[in-house]
């Protein structure tokens, strides 16, 4: 059963592009803080973030966040997500919760050929089998051993179920669809942007940030306006590695 990516933007730090003007402003204002939120006007914002995002004077980005609902991906997407540690994650659980008929990604170039898509497919299914079959084992396993210590057979079996789904879980792919809530500051989301954006990064998480940045850019173009891969502001830093496509790529970017 395949599933498709689903980004959406679920909340945000109400006037992110303002907040974080007037943190900066505040390091060389005498005034507080609510008296330059009253004070800044559009123009005034624009021009300051401007000036800020030029000099790289970054910390005060870190005041604004975003969270996203992430849907339709695999755990081999949010396998690489988590590596962004300056962020907060909620992932479904399959400790909890249990993959009956789960749903799964198939990578485009395994669809692309019949032949490895009927393996593919094969494989989830053989999966699916092998958990159902494992689980079912193991929960009576345990139901059993639970009502023999006493324990009543309506909560034996409801913690019989967790315990087997538990360790059933072990047979499941990478490929197994999951979701997601993150939540990054425009800092960390910068940074995202630069790794997950660039072309050589892995075709499902590049799709993911895509997504994301397109969103991000809607709530707050200044403080997106140069997101994206590093090779937008300057050379690839991939050298030897590089996908040889700079020009395509910033094209690409001009326009998102």
């Amino acid at each position: 059963m395949e599933t498709r990516l689903k980004v959406k933007l679920i909340a945000h730090t109400p006037e992110p592009e303002k907040l974080v003007a007037a943190a900066a402003k505040l390091c060389y204002s005498k005034a507080g803080a609510d008296e330059i939120m009253e004070d800044l006007t559009p123009e005034q914002i624009n021009k300051f973030l401007s000036g800020l995002m030029a000099m790289g004077h970054a910390s005060p980005i870190e005041h604004a966040s975003f969270t996203f609902a992430i849907e339709g991906v695999s755990r081999a997407l949010t396998h690489q997500l988590v590596r962004h540690r300056m962020a907060s994650y909620s992932q479904k659980s399959q400790r909890y919760v249990t993959e009956g008929q789960f749903k799964y990604i198939i990578p485009y170039e395994i669809k692309d050929i019949p032949e490895a898509e009927s393996l593919y497919v094969q494989a989830m299914e053989n999966a699916q089998k092998s958990y159902d079959a494992i689980a079912e084992k193991l929960i009576a396993h345990h139901k059993e051993a639970l009502i023999a210590e006493g324990v009543s057979e309506k909560k034996a079996a409801m913690d019989a179920e967790k315990m087997g789904i538990e360790d059933a879980r072990f047979v499941l792919p990478n490929a197994c669809e999951t979701k997601i809530v993150a939540t990054m500051n425009v800092r960390e989301l910068l940074h995202f942007f630069n790794q997950r954006c660039c072309m050589r990064a892995q075709w499902e998480i590049r799709a993911c940030a895509v997504a994301m940045l397109q969103q991000c850019k809607k709530v707050a173009p200044l403080l997106f306006e140069h997101a994206g891969p590093r090779c937008l502001e300057g050379p690839c830093p991939e050298g030897s590695m590089t996908c040889g496509m700079i020009a395509d790529v910033r094209e690409t970017y001009k326009g998102l």
